[in-house]
């Protein structure tokens, strides 16, 4: 099926279980979910609560299972893809990523990921960002994958850099910080399709 066909009702594209890299799965998030998450936020609040509003907020786990479920919704309705990784030599989870404000018509995403601090510093988010780079050019026939950041947060930029992610603009006092008490500015990085 030719993919404008296929992009006329996203709803019916098909999804794999899993995406693998050399040392990760990535897989849709899924309803029970939750514990990983809410506990990967918990060891991980001081360093998320920088740059995420979410991980601020004093969560108790069954708010985050709904959350969970609030996206495996948008999920199903592809309106966004929540994406979960894990390890594959022993199923611990390290992160959360996805492919968030698709444009199915051109077609276009962006990337947006955290990682649980516990197994930062591994490379594991770079890793995971490259193998859905990869398959966004190739399952979805991407025309353009971007990643955005708060230009303050170097660990994040790192991510597009190391993968060969062109810093397109920055767009001044664009956001909010995560407490509310400043500006920020947006980088915008973006790699489009090699043909």
């Amino acid at each position: 099926m030719d993919w404008r066909q296929r992009n006329l009702n996203a709803v019916l594209m098909d999804f794999p279980q899993k995406i693998e890299s050399e040392r990760l799965y990535i897989r849709p998030c899924m309803p029970g979910d939750g514990k990983d998450v809410y506990e990967a936020v918990m060891a991980s609040k001081t360093e998320l609560a920088e740059w995420l509003p979410f991980a601020r907020k004093d969560t108790a786990l069954e708010e985050t299972e709904e959350g969970v479920r609030k996206s495996y919704a948008k999920f199903i309705a592809r309106e966004d893809i929540r994406l979960h990784i894990y390890r594959s030599e022993d199923g611990h989870f390290v992160g959360s990523t996805g492919f968030h404000r698709m444009n199915w018509e051109v077609p276009k995403v962006e990337i947006g990921y955290w990682a649980d601090t516990r197994y930062s510093g591994n490379g594991y988010i770079t890793e995971a960002v490259d193998a859905l780079t990869q398959f966004a050019f190739t399952y979805f026939k991407a025309k353009r994958v971007e990643i955005r950041c708060d230009s303050r947060n170097t660990r994040s930029r790192r991510i597009p850099e190391k993968l060969g992610f062109a810093l397109e603009g920055v767009l001044r006092n664009d956001g909010l910080s995560p407490d509310g008490a400043s500006v920020r500015d947006t980088c915008i990085f973006a790699k489009i399709h090699p043909s």
